[in-house]
């Protein structure tokens, strides 16, 4: 879709990636909090530091490459961009399934939709 820069995307295959992707992420996340704040588990933390990392930085390459694609709105690469990281991609698609913010609505159902 080259001709047409400002049309909304429409979650698409890649976006249900996306969103498996986001909440694996959050597990992560999550269990290296966890590691990190007991005593005596460095090897779990350091494990955990290194998976989430390189999963963070898959995560945003699949939100980006989505939303080149319209099938994610910018705004959920923003979200992830975020200082609490994966937490914010969560939101963002849950505020982008439930809400439909920054998508197009693919059967023209809710005018209100933005």
């Amino acid at each position: 879709m080259p001709g047409r820069p400002l049309e909304k995307p429409v979650p698409g295959h890649l976006f249900v990636w996306v969103k498996r992707l986001s909440w694996i992420e959050l597990a992560i996340f999550a269990a290296l909090i966890v590691f990190w704040l007991l005593p005596g588990l460095d090897t779990e933390t350091m494990v955990f530091g290194w998976a989430h990392g390189l999963g963070f930085i898959v995560l945003c390459v699949v939100i980006w490459i989505a939303a080149v694609r319209r099938e994610a709105p910018y705004t959920l690469l923003a979200a992830t961009l975020t200082p609490v990281g994966p937490v914010g991609s969560v939101i963002g698609i849950e505020l982008i399934e439930r809400k439909g913010w920054g998508i197009a609505d693919p059967a023209g159902e809710n005018p209100d939709r933005a």
